[in-house]
């Protein structure tokens, strides 16, 4: 099942642009606290470090990660999600001519 809709949130209106913005995304907050950001990755390869684990949700696109320590690369297409431990690095390409990855990042 794919995330379309967040209710009940307030969005930080402000972009966070990352990698000559190649990566674009908007920090939300729940009542309770909770924080995530949404975002998109255009064509290109990234690496990311961690503070807290994260869960990446694809919600349209794809693209290919791959975690510190691993020399596979494995796909995530929309629909699926994958998880990287706190405090680590993972790199993440999304393919020239294909569609940007769009993430929902779910913190903790």
């Amino acid at each position: 099942m794919i995330t379309e809709t967040i209710d009940n949130i307030s969005v930080t209106t402000k972009a966070n642009v990352y990698f000559d913005g190649k990566c674009v995304s908007h920090g939300i907050t729940f009542a309770d606290g909770t924080k995530k950001s949404v975002g998109v990755i255009l064509p290109a390869t990234l690496t990311f470090n961690t503070g807290a684990p994260e869960i990446m949700e694809c919600v349209a696109g794809a693209c290919e990660y791959k975690l510190a320590g691993s020399d596979s690369w494995v796909k995530s297409a929309a629909g699926e999600k994958f998880s990287v431990p706190g405090n680590a690095k993972f790199d993440i390409r999304v393919a020239e001519g294909f569609e940007a990855y769009h993430y929902i990042c779910h913190f903790g």
